[in-house]
């Protein structure tokens, strides 16, 4: 018996069904993941939610697959051809392909030339011919012949001479062999263990195509194709650059289909007992099986295959971007300060803007410190000023053009006027244009110029980078890998639950947040957070959780999910600070009267909570993990996940690639992780790539085990390529740079790529690996788009 989804879920999941089916009826009655991992442990058995997300999706196709199983097993059973045994096979199908492949056969599909066939009455011929090979086909065939007829299925060509009749009898075997789920599932098993995923540079188009090159005669297998280099080649057959084919291993040279008694072909011959025993039926047998490959299983299987390639490679892709952004989201925020933003420019000027602590804007300017103005000295003295007046603590630094011809304007103003007390940090700018023309920004900075928002945007995600990226749709953020090549359903669902769990991980001051920033937390909808937002300036600010449910539309239901991940910072009740929901201050009530203290005393009070045994204060309603929770949340309330605030110095003197000499050890930040390496952002204009081989003196699998978006690291520079404007990078500080004049490659000392078989190789010693840096020459051609 096929087990249930509960069962396969904690199968898959590593938990007890128990678990499993309360969390799908906590998920069914509308809560959400972060409030179940977070306020629902007893329920859950303590499910976290990287487990509870990976739940949420698998539920999602298994319930697909159940329905789709119902919708077939109503199919077949009305067309009459159920039987006890299909259904108990199509009951037991554990995946959607394998109950594809058992409703082929019974699937209404248009006329084909087998039911053609089988309505000349050709059916038998087929039978007698496949049941016995000893029977000659032309002789056999002649019995079959039939004028042309109009049947129920319409006009018949009938069955004119010997020819047409085994012709017709080919197509319904051809038909008969390619519905066989058995033997689909071996030929996919063979095809995903041997195929080779195979491109082409289109003729003529060498020139379009040069982004392409490294595909233009290019074969690696489909078990190992690391996602990038998917997601490139599919790209380049949809841009008609490069023809892209699935051929098996052991044909290195010639299309899959030429090559007669292949191994595919073979299983489909010994699936239905035909061989060359020299009878006279054998040979139109064997070319049967042929043909069958050739026009209907191997076609079928390359379809197939490249589609299960692309969404192979999505996910992965998918996975890489959503670990970038939750790193991004989770940067160390430099807190409640006075912010100046500079927007970088050239010709347009440089845009200023002055946030206060709570990131209202305060003063806006435009100064013109480069060419062709060279306001150099009327620049400083602007932004002294600005400085002065409004006690800015941090100048934020957009690294788009002019980035560091800016910075180095801010870091003579921090030299001049040190009496100030200013810090400098560039900061990535990325989606900062998206926000400035955003509805949003129109409603936060209604009677701001579009071009100064960006300013604003830029000195906010220094303050707080959650609460201003939420802002910017995920997928403009730009952290991504090929993101623009993945299902954007599925891109946006991930990327979704990205930002709420770091949203809710961190919490939100009702009396600060803006409306996007509220709607992502657990149970709020954009139009409640409006609510909350309106309530807060018709009435002021809130002074406790319970006040929240005065606002319209905040139901109970939705009360239950938020509360606990909003703060009241200095209300009337300390725990309306902290992530304590209020559904447990009558526990922390009962802990207080037990140790004989009121709030105020226990919280922050670490030895007294650490002597506190939670097994005195469990009951029916909460149990050692709610109470454990509520401890620690009251050592420290309201505590940040975030690490604390640091950041990267660029060196001074170094402003781009022409002032990069291989050997320099040079500070950096992160700005992006692939499945190939890391991008770093030294100060020129350019990121330099830390190749995966050159991440660690082990062996790396996975770069975000090493380095995540936003992390200020230390790099020595490998190489330079001006004209390609590219940089390589190594983390390994005792690494030796490239020979003069080099071209990124070299041996790969760690290991971390296999050389690669190209077409036409066969027989040939493989390719020696590439190096760390020659990896990275293969890696350049994949960066981010």
């Amino acid at each position: 018996m096929l087990p249930s989804i509960e069962q396969r879920l904690a199968t898959e999941i590593a938990a007890r069904p128990a678990q499993i089916a309360a969390a799908i009826r906590l998920l069914d009655e509308g809560a959400t993941v972060p409030f179940i991992s977070r306020y629902r442990k007893e329920a859950t058995g303590g499910l976290d939610d990287a487990q509870l997300r990976l739940l949420e999706e698998r539920l999602r196709y298994l319930r697909e697959l159940e329905e789709r199983r119902g919708t077939i097993i109503a199919s077949i059973t009305e067309q009459g051809r159920m039987t006890p045994e299909l259904l108990e096979t199509i009951t037991h199908a554990a995946d959607k392909t394998h109950l594809e492949d058992l409703y082929l056969p019974y699937k209404p599909k248009r006329r084909t030339r087998a039911q053609i066939a089988i309505e000349a009455g050709l059916g038998e011929l087929a039978d007698a011919l496949l049941a016995a090979p000893t029977r000659h086909p032309e002789q056999e065939a002649a019995r079959y012949l039939k004028a042309p007829f109009t049947g129920t299925q319409g006009e018949n060509p009938g069955v004119p001479d010997a020819k047409a009749a085994l012709d017709g009898a080919r197509q319904i075997l051809m038909e008969r062999f390619a519905e066989d789920a058995a033997l689909l599932q071996s030929l996919r098993d063979y095809v995903q263990e041997h195929g080779m995923l195979e491109s082409r540079v289109v003729e003529g188009k060498e020139e379009l195509a040069a982004k392409y090159a490294d595909y233009f005669d290019y074969s690696e297998s489909v078990r190992s194709i690391p996602s990038h280099r998917t997601l490139a080649i599919l790209r380049g057959s949809r841009e008609e650059m490069l023809q892209v084919r699935l051929r098996l291993d052991s044909e290195p040279d010639r299309p899959a289909w030429s090559a007669p008694h292949n191994p595919c072909e073979m299983r489909i011959a010994t699936r239905f007992g035909i061989s060359q025993q020299s009878r006279p039926a054998d040979g139109w047998l064997l070319d049967t099986v042929r043909w069958t490959w050739r026009v209907k299983c191997f076609l079928h299987l390359e379809t197939e295959m490249l589609s299960m390639l692309r969404m192979r490679a999505e996910q992965q892709a998918i996975g890489v971007f959503a670990r970038n952004l939750k790193d991004l989201l989770l940067a160390a925020p430099a807190g409640p300060r006075a912010t100046m933003g500079l927007d970088p420019g050239i010709r347009t000027g440089v845009k200023v803007a002055v946030v206060d602590e709570t990131g209202k804007v305060v003063d806006t300017a435009v100064i013109y410190p480069h060419a062709p103005r060279n306001d150099w000295e009327g620049s400083l003295h602007v932004l002294a000023k600005l400085a002065e007046k409004h006690r800015v603590a941090m100048i934020a630094i957009g690294n788009g053009t002019a980035s560091r011809e800016t910075d180095r304007l801010a870091g003579e103003l921090v030299q001049r006027h040190p009496e100030l007390k200013l810090t400098r940090v560039v900061v990535s700018e990325a989606g900062a244009s998206v926000y400035s023309a955003s509805e949003i920004a129109s409603r936060e900075l209604p009677g701001l110029d579009v071009s100064l928002r960006g300013a604003v945007s830029i000195a906010r995600r220094l303050q707080d980078p959650l609460a201003e990226l939420v802002k910017i749709d995920p997928k403009s953020i730009g952290v991504g890998q090929y993101q623009h090549d993945v299902g954007q359903i599925r891109l946006a669902r991930s990327l979704d639950a990205v930002v709420e769990d770091c949203v809710n991980a961190v919490g939100v001051d009702v009396n600060t947040a803006s409306v996007p920033l509220l709607a992502r937390v657990s149970g709020l909808s954009g139009g409640v957070a409006q609510g909350i937002v309106s309530y807060r300036e018709q009435k002021g600010k809130f002074a406790s959780r319970a006040q929240l449910r005065e606002v319209p539309r905040l139901g109970e239901k939705t009360f239950e999910q938020a509360a606990g991940f909003l703060r009241i910072m200095d209300g009337e009740n300390p725990l309306d600070a902290s992530a304590v929901h209020p559904e447990s201050y009558p526990l922390v009530q009962r802990i207080l009267a037990g140790v004989g203290q009121d709030i105020r005393s226990v919280i922050g009070n670490g030895t007294l909570l650490q002597s506190i045994q939670p097994g005195r204060f469990a009951d029916e309603k909460f149990g050692l993990p709610t109470i454990r929770d509520i401890l620690k949340e009251l050592e420290k309330p309201g505590r940040d996940p975030r690490p604390e605030f640091s950041t990267a110095s660029f060196r001074e003197g170094i402003e781009q690639l022409s002032d990069l000499k291989p050997g320099m050890i040079l500070e950096g930040v992160v700005t992006n992780v692939a499945a190939f390496g890391a991008f770093v952002d030294i100060g020129v204009h350019q990121d330099g790539l830390v190749h995966v081989s050159a991440l660690s003196d082990q062996f790396v699998k996975d770069p975000h085990a090493v380095v995540r978006a936003g992390q200020v690291v230390r790099v020595k520079v490998l190489g330079v390529d001006e004209k390609r404007r590219r940089i390589a990078l190594t983390l390994r500080l005792e690494d030796s740079v490239l020979p003069a004049g080099g071209d990124l490659r070299e041996r790969d000392p760690a290991g971390q790529q296999k050389g690669l078989r190209r077409p036409g190789n066969a027989g040939r010693p493989r390719e020696p690996a590439p190096t760390a840096s020659g990896a990275m020459a293969a890696a350049f051609s994949k960066i981010r788009t």
